[in-house]
Order: structure tokens, then C-alpha cells, then sequence
């Protein structure tokens, strides 16, 4: 066995939520080949990995869960067959994949399968989509799910380039998170190539009857046909959002910023998968209102595409900063007003969610302990709000000049690799709190890091726009007329903090009225809506039952759907009709959804 120098092996924090041994061996490079089947809904190819085995050790260790492997060989696909084996799956992790290998072995070659249900594709019928002729696939990989698509070391902390040979039918696209074409061919085989090193959590694959329109010479739109002319409408300030986000805090290290817009199915508002965002539909709004979500999923090109949460219990790196990040980028394109006003958005579902934890509740840290348990529990307001506060009352504290200056620098110095919250404490430290004495003190760091709730030094929030809303919501209950309130000039972020501001508790009449005067049940805006379903909800307001019925059955995004789920459960016989509700749009959702909703509403 050759001799080993210590110094030689590059240092990775442990991973609870993988069977990889990096430290041992760790993959570099990909070269994956799929053939995409929307009739058994499955892939089926080859994974080469190109590894480095920096101890000497005799197996390789990868993660895999209801995977298929059918042949594993040393080398590339003409290599020598050799040993593996799948062990025990764990309902959250998957299963190890043990692979024999040499000391000398340089590549690993997986035949495999994908099964029916994997839980990061999901496949849509023709109807599910907004063109209604063509079956549509996509996946979600974050936080653990590439494992269902691809063997692969499935940690944010093990990062690899890779290419992709991907056949699909000839009447469809494909596109991934690389280097992508802008027009379909007439074979169905597309050739892909990342170069920047990646997660595996930013695997991203989709298939789809998609067409591209260019925006700059460095962004651009993919959508399906029906929905192009929209989003590309909507979009317009793209390469004005790109340029701003590196005026604040350097180069965009990606090349091109595309964003494809997804069927109503997927799970979240957006996923930064580089160069390809994916979008949801329903930021479509039709006045540029929401698109505040494009400009956190561009933030992410720097923190977490480029400077990585190292473990998911370290997710606060990455969403703290991008949410930071995003608000300053709407700042410089609108003006701090807007920002304010997400900011104080912001602020108001980071109180619902501590009060929802308690208090007290371990799960309020934003260094969290989620060993056991599916990474996805961490995956709220904590990590994105309670970690946007923390910065912003640093930069309270330092002034915005130092703070930017140290943000900067940290991208920089940190570009394609990963951090945990102890380096990133010291690295703080250093390269800003100790140039100012008693600042740790001040800012009460341990507190915000390893402590519950929000530190009593955070600064308060408040935007002047909002003011005026809570005026009129003072007005109108105090006996104006909904009529005479007259906010022509509310943008969405207003309407949603009115709706927000309401009693809990309104009458059917009160109820009605508002919706008489704002039309709020037939508004296309997804925000509205879901503000305003779990009045109508708790109110028993039947004229707004089938729109509601729509927006549950159409709508996959989770986070609009968690709370009307709960309002419907809230009330007397809510969990039949919920049940009810569920049981149709069920086979809309994608299995991240799936997996919150079976719990919370059960099954019929």
C-alpha cells in the first residue's frame, strides 16, 4: 500500500446525512449517460467517477437510495468488473454502496437504474403541464435526493465537474445545470458539460417541449412555448439583476444565467441549479412584482453555488446570505422602500415560524443538529431570516462600507468550496470582528449561532410603504368602507401585508366584502392568493371554494400549500375535505411536498 502524507488529504467536515468517506476517497469528476423513459418513468445508463483515493483504502463508498445497480467495473465503461454491495436502505438516507477498489484505481464505472417513484424525478402527463401535448420531467436534487437519480457521493461538502450524454424523445429538450443547447435537434441527444466544480445537490435534469429566447448575451429564458411570452415579459430586468449582484459583491462566475420556468408542480418558489435556475410559474405575475425570487436564486451563484454550506446543518450559510444578498440586489434596481417592504415580509414569517418552533426550541439556532432526522426539517425561515438578521444588524453595527467590503472577500477567498458554521465564526473573527473590539460582545454571536430566537440586539424593521397599509387596515376596521380605502397603487407586497394584518377571525360578510372591492378570489397573483385562502377558509366563505380547489389541485409550491392545508384542518370536518382535496391533487406534487403532506393531512 503506497505511504500516505496526512497533509496531502483535503479536510471534509463529517456528514450526517451521508454514507461517504471523502477523506478516504473522493470523487472528481462525472461522466453520466441516461436514456430518459417516460413510459416505465425511470433512466437507465452509466456513471463514471473519476476518483482520488488519498488513503490507500480498499473500497469506495457512495450514496444510493432505490437505485438499480446492475454492474459496477474499474475503469471506464469497458472496464473490469468488480466487487459491491448495497447495504441496509434507511428510510431518510438511502443505502451505502460499498465498491472494491484498488489503491491505483482512478475511475469507477455504476450501470444502474432509476425506479418507479424516485424521489427526485417527477414525471408530468402532458395534462399536467401548461402546454397540455408533451410529458414534462424534472428533478429536485436538494437537499438529499440526487442519491435517487445518481450514485454519487450525495454531500454539499464533496464537490466534482462533470459531462452527461442524455437521450430523450426527439420532440423534446433536455437541459441540465451546465453548458446547455438552445434549440432542439432532431436525434433527442443532448451533450452536456459543467466545468465549475458542483454539489451534488445542484444535479439538475429536465425534459421537457421547451424553447429558449435570449435576453442578453448572458441570460436567457426557457419556458414552454405557451408560457414564453410571459415570463419573458416578466424577466426583462434579468441582466440588470446580474450586473447589480456583481457591482455588489464581485464576478459572476458562471458564465451564462438562464432560467427556465417550470410546470405549476414544482415544490419550491425557485432552485439554483448554476447557469439554470429553476423557476415556479407562480411568480408569473404579470407586473414584475415577485420576481424579488429570481434575484435570491442569482444571490445563490455566490453563496452556496459558489461558497457552500458544508454539512445541512450549516444551511444558514447559504440562505442567510443569498437572502441578504437578494434584498440588496431589489435595493439598487427599485429602491430601499422595496426593500423594506420584503424585509419586513421577511421579518413577519421569521416571528411566525419561532413561535410556531417555541421558543426554546433548539431548531430556532442557526447552527442546527438535524443527525437522524431528514435534512428538509432545517429548511425554513430559520436558516433564510434569522440569518438575513443577523447580518443585517452587523451591518447596523459596522456599516454597510466594512460589512460589503468583508462579504465580498469572503466569496472571494472561499470560491468552489465548502464552509461550516465553526470556520465561518473563526473567519469572521478575523477577518472583520477583531479589527473592532467588543463587537463579538455587541453583537452577541454565540447567541444568534448556538442560541434560541433572535438576540435582543437585532435592530427593528420597518418600511414606510407599510405604513400606509396598516393605516388603512386601521381605517376599514374601525367602520370605512372597503370601497373608500382606495390603495390603487399598492404593489403585491402591500395587498399581501394587508391580507396578513387582518383579524383571524372575520365574518363571512366582512369577508365578502373585501372581496367585492379587491376581487381578491380571482386575482392571478399565487402571493394574494395564498395570503387570502385561510381567511376565506377560517370564514366558511364558499363563493371562494373552487378557486381554492383550483390552487391546491394546480399549485405544487410548498410554501403556499402548508398553510391552507392547516387552515383546512383547523376547522370543523377541515380533515375530510381536506383529505378530499388532497386525494385529487396528490398526483400533482412532487415527492418533497408528498412527504410533508401525507404526515400533516394523511390519506382519505
Amino acid at each position: 500500500m503506497p505511504t500516505v502524507v496526512a497533509s496531502s488529504i483535503p479536510r471534509f467536515t463529517p456528514d450526517p446525512h451521508s454514507y461517504a468517506r471523502p477523506s478516504e476517497v473522493s470523487v472528481q469528476h462525472l461522466s453520466l449517460t441516461l436514456t430518459v423513459d417516460f413510459e416505465t418513468q425511470t433512466l437507465a445508463g452509466s456513471a463514471t467517477w473519476q476518483i482520488r483515493n488519498h488513503t490507500g483504502t480498499s473500497h469506495l463508498l457512495l450514496d444510493a437510495r432505490e437505485l438499480a445497480i446492475d454492474a459496477v467495473l474499474l475503469g471506464n465503461r469497458q472496464g473490469q468488473p468488480t466487487e459491491f454491495a448495497l447495504g441496509e436502505p434507511d428510510l431518510v438516507l438511502g443505502q451505502p454502496l460499498r465498491i472494491a477498489i484498488q489503491p491505483d484505481t482512478q475511475e469507477v464505472t455504476i450501470y444502474y437504474r432509476t425506479t418507479p417513484g424516485a424521489a427526485a424525478l417527477q414525471w408530468l402527463t402532458p395534462e399536467q403541464t401548461a402546454g397540455r401535448q408533451h410529458p414534462f420531467l424534472f428533478t429536485q436534487s436538494q437537499a438529499i435526493l440526487a442519491r435517487t437519480w445518481i450514485p454519487c457521493q450525495d454531500s454539499p461538502g464533496v464537490r466534482f465537474t462533470y459531462d452527461a450524454q442524455v437521450q430523450v424523445p426527439a420532440e423534446l429538450l433536455a437541459l441540465m445545470s451546465a453548458e446547455n443547447p438552445q434549440a432542439r435537434n432532431t436525434t433527442g441527444q443532448y451533450s452536456f458539460r459543467m466545468a465549475q466544480p458542483i454539489p451534488s445537490y445542484l444535479m439538475a435534469l429536465a425534459v421537457g417541449d421547451v424553447t429558449f429566447e435570449q435576453l442578453s448575451g448572458r441570460t436567457g429564458i426557457y419556458a414552454e412555448p405557451v408560457t414564453l411570452p410571459s415570463a419573458t415579459s416578466e424577466f426583462q430586468d434579468l441582466e440588470k439583476m446580474v450586473a447589480a449582484a456583481e457591482e455588489l459583491y464581485g464576478p459572476y462566475r458562471w458564465e451564462q444565467y438562464d432560467l427556465l420556468v417550470l410546470p405549476p408542480s414544482f415544490p419550491f418558489g425557485g432552485m439554483e441549479n448554476p447557469r439554470l435556475t429553476f423557476v415556479t410559474p407562480t411568480i408569473l405575475a404579470g407586473d414584475r412584482s415577485l420576481t424579488s425570487l429570481v434575484a435570491h436564486e442569482l444571490a445563490h451563484s455566490w453563496s452556496g453555488n459558489l461558497v457552500t454550506n458544508a454539512t445541512w446543518n450549516d444551511f444558514w450559510l447559504n440562505e442567510g446570505f443569498t437572502v441578504y444578498f437578494e434584498r440588496r440586489i431589489m435595493e439598487k434596481l427599485y429602491g430601499r422602500s422595496y426593500s423594506d417592504m420584503l424585509q419586513v415580509l421577511g421579518h413577519t414569517g421569521l416571528l411566525h415560524t419561532l413561535a410556531e418552533l417555541g421558543p426554546a426550541s433548539k431548531d430556532t439556532h442557526l447552527h442546527l443538529d438535524l443527525a437522524g432526522r431528514d435534512p428538509d426539517e432545517g429548511l425554513n425561515d430559520i436558516a433564510y431570516e434569522k440569518g438575513d438578521y443577523l447580518l443585517l444588524t452587523l451591518e447596523h453595527l459596522v456599516g454597510r462600507p466594512a460589512l460589503d467590503t468583508f462579504i465580498k472577500e469572503y466569496f472571494a477567498q472561499h470560491s468552489f468550496q465548502s464552509m461550516d458554521t465553526h470556520s465561518f465564526v473563526a473567519y469572521l473573527r478575523h477577518a472583520l470582528l477583531d479589527k473592532h473590539p467588543g463587537l463579538e460582545e455587541q453583537l452577541q454571536l454565540d447567541g444568534w449561532v448556538n442560541g434560541p430566537g433572535i438576540p435582543a440586539v437585532a435592530p427593528p424593521v420597518g418600511s414606510s410603504r407599510f405604513e400606509a397599509v396598516e393605516a388603512a387596515l386601521q381605517n376599514w376596521q374601525h367602520g370605512t368602507p372597503a370601497t373608500e380605502l382606495q390603495p390603487a397603487e399598492w404593489s403585491s407586497h402591500e395587498w399581501v401585508h394587508f391580507l396578513h394584518g387582518l383579524p383571524t377571525a372575520l365574518s363571512i360578510e366582512k369577508v365578502a366584502e373585501l372581496d367585492a372591492a379587491f376581487g381578491f378570489t380571482q386575482s392571478g397573483n399565487a402571493e394574494i392568493l395564498a395570503a387570502w385562502f385561510p381567511r376565506t377558509i377560517a370564514a366558511g366563505y364558499s363563493p371562494a371554494d373552487e378557486a381554492l380547489r383550483q390552487f391546491l389541485t394546480h399549485v405544487g409550491r410548498r410554501k403556499f400549500l402548508t398553510p391552507l392545508y392547516k387552515a383546512l384542518l383547523a376547522t370543523p370536518g377541515g380533515r375530510e375535505k381536506a383529505q378530499q382535496l388532497y386525494a385529487v391533487a396528490r398526483p400533482n406534487y412532487h415527492a418533497v411536498a408528498t412527504s410533508t403532506f401525507d404526515s400533516l393531512v394523511g390519506q382519505a
